[in-house]
């Protein structure tokens, strides 16, 4: 459905993903993002929302299940999540885990990574890291060259400072490929406890309410 991905956002991807846990209207899940300060990451305005959530209908990756109004309030449509905008919604991840050259999209699918099996998700971040390997390479290949040929440190703060990043970033991945190689640890929904699962609803449900 490589097609289909084009069509969704980052801001998309994580409306699917609140879909994913129960039918929603548009407010609700604006609730939900900035409570779970998913807004870092893809914005809050409750403008471009209601625009995601109309592209996707669009789209049939989500379709309407019913409006209600409570008192006085405007009418609120509540939507459904389809398969095939699950499906367009985990091909985007699985497309944008293992890349580097777009951090903002990487942050979204990795926040929404539990959605994929835990044995694609080791894959995509192997591959990932030997990405950033073979980049953090070239980084100290080209400082260290730049060393001997004594160019000053003004021209070079900036690789430096990338170096740096790109080492906390390995690091990183090398312990959290580690604990996801743990299945002792909980992977995706399915295999976290009921009650783990009754208190993320609950405290869902307060938040929305």
């Amino acid at each position: 459905m490589k097609d289909a991905t084009g069509a969704i956002t980052p801001l998309g991807v994580v409306v699917i993903g609140l879909l994913r846990e129960r039918d929603m209207h548009p407010y609700e899940m604006l609730r939900l993002i900035r409570q779970r300060r998913d807004d870092r990451l893809v914005g809050g305005s409750r403008g471009t929302l209601y625009h995601t959530v109309a592209r996707l209908e669009r789209c049939a990756f989500v379709t309407e299940v019913g409006v209600d109004r409570d008192g006085n309030r405007p009418e609120r449509t509540t939507y459904s999540l389809t398969d095939r905008g699950a499906a367009a919604a985990a091909d985007w991840v699985r497309d944008h885990l293992s890349r580097t050259d777009r951090p903002r999209e990487f942050r979204v699918a990795l926040a929404e990574a539990h959605d994929l099996p835990r044995a694609d998700v080791v894959d995509l971040l192997r591959r990932r890291r030997a990405t950033l390997q073979e980049y953090r390479d070239e980084l100290r290949a080209g400082l260290a060259g730049a060393g001997e040929r004594g160019v000053p440190l003004q021209f070079l703060v900036e690789v430096e400072r990338e170096q740096v990043i790109l080492d906390a970033d390995l690091a990183w991945l090398d312990g959290f490929l580690i604990r996801l190689a743990d299945l002792d640890i909980p992977w995706g929904v399915q295999e976290l406890p009921a009650e783990t699962m009754a208190r993320l609803a609950a405290f869902r449900e307060s938040v929305i309410a």
